[in-house]
């Protein structure tokens, strides 16, 4: 068994229409999927993503309207990073930003990569990566009516970071069960530690960050925060395979989860951070046509009994687009 790459990473906003216009009018990633936090039906669970949602290139949204601001410290997963094809895509990015009045900081190197830091109007913490033309990652589709020239535009997801007081536990359960190894440490600051790891297969080059820094206090999670991150696997066959592994290794975990869109694997390590294993199929065209992703309010099967309830605790969500 082998993971496929990063599948998605979630995180949490108070503000759903707000995160709606910042994701897609600025970020120009496409909304492929309005749906409900399928454990809080109350609440919107949005999903943007290239053209058509592929795995690799989600970023999702739980709306928690009461959520305090995510206060960032250890047991975290402390930033998203999202690929563009060169540094030449970098300095557009850099350009509008400053355009669109975006808090960011400058394109400078980071874990190999040349990258440029931002933050959402939440403060989640994100960056642009620019890929290597000679070791460019498998490109997604981007967005055909996305405000982003497709030569800029983002797309797939980059490397995640993790930041720990003791990295131990955390790259323990990466390497030894998830099958990452570390291709790369130094000492980023004094007493602060990267350490890369890679998923490299046939299917991927992705990469999970870890950064060691005894002197961060814990996070308080809230919006602008993380909630998890996901990992891909083919199918839900090969995703039950990891669920007997895990229990044979007598991990606590989530056992099997039907999302619908995808089916899903639970295991929170023992510094807090909680990730996922996804499955690729069956995807978000399973109920939707391609040009009507994200159009219209999306239940998997065993909620619809529970849609008019559902639809009158939502606030209306503007997705109406007109590009720029």
């Amino acid at each position: 068994m082998h993971l496929r790459g990063i599948h998605h990473v979630s995180a949490i906003t108070a503000h759903a229409s707000a995160n709606y216009d910042f994701y897609t009018k600025i970020l120009g990633l496409r909304l492929v999927k309005k749906s409900v936090n399928q454990d809080d039906l109350g609440v919107y669970h949005l999903f943007y993503g290239d053209q058509t949602g592929a795995p690799g290139t989600k970023i999702t949204f739980f709306e928690m309207p009461d959520a305090e601001v995510n206060k960032h410290g250890s047991g975290s997963i402390s930033s998203t990073s999202f690929r563009v094809a060169n540094e030449q895509a970098l300095q557009y990015w850099k350009e509008r930003f400053l355009d669109k009045n975006i808090e960011h900081g400058e394109i400078s190197r980071w874990a190999g990569k040349l990258v440029l830091p931002f933050q959402d109007f939440e403060g989640q913490r994100l960056r642009i990566v620019s890929d290597d033309p000679d070791n460019a990652s498998p490109n997604g589709s981007p967005w055909e009516h996305s405000p982003v020239p497709e030569s800029n535009a983002i797309h797939r997801l980059g490397p995640i970071e993790i930041s720990v007081r003791n990295e131990k536990p955390t790259l323990k359960l990466l390497t030894t069960v998830f099958g990452m190894h570390v291709v790369h440490e130094e000492t980023v600051e004094e007493k602060k530690t990267l350490y890369r790891l890679s998923m490299s297969s046939e299917q991927t080059t992705d990469e999970v960050h870890v950064i060691r820094d005894p002197a961060l206090h814990f996070q308080r999670p809230g919006r602008g925060g993380v909630h998890h991150v996901a990992f891909r696997v083919q199918n839900r066959e090969e995703l039950q395979s990891w669920v007997d592994y895990v229990n044979e290794l007598g991990i606590p975990n989530s056992g099997f989860v039907d999302r619908y869109y995808f089916q899903s694997l639970y295991v929170r390590d023992p510094n807090g951070i909680l990730f996922e294993l996804a499955t690729d199929e069956p995807g978000f065209l399973i109920d939707e046509a391609e040009h009507q992703l994200g159009e219209s309010l999306s239940l998997p099967p065993f909620l619809e009994n529970k849609r008019t309830q559902i639809e009158a605790k939502l606030l209306p969500l503007n997705t109406t687009w007109h590009k720029e």
